[in-house]
């Protein structure tokens, strides 16, 4: 599989969750590289996985883990007419 990058939103409140997450992303093979960043609660790693595999193994760790919401700008314009429809 090729290599590819999965961004999630990690809810880490302190140092003690960036080494939780930093210590199974080391555990997990096929990982190629991994940047966290503690201020934005965003993870983003490099690997040859599949981006469920890395979404669940960071969810081991019991923080709030989601894949990070891409800015598309059809994805907004969506959402009100979908508030609409459910009003």
């Amino acid at each position: 599989m090729a290599s590819q990058t999965t961004i999630l939103k990690v809810g880490m409140s302190c140092q003690g969750c960036v080494g939780a997450v930093k210590r199974v992303l080391g555990k997990l093979e096929g990982i190629e590289s991994y940047d966290i960043d503690f201020d934005a609660q965003k993870v983003t790693v490099k690997s040859n996985l599949p981006p469920e595999t890395v979404l669940q193994t960071i969810s081991k760790t019991g923080k709030k883990t989601a894949y990070w919401e891409a800015e598309a700008p059809a994805e907004p314009e969506a959402k009100p007419a979908e508030a609409v429809a459910a009003a």
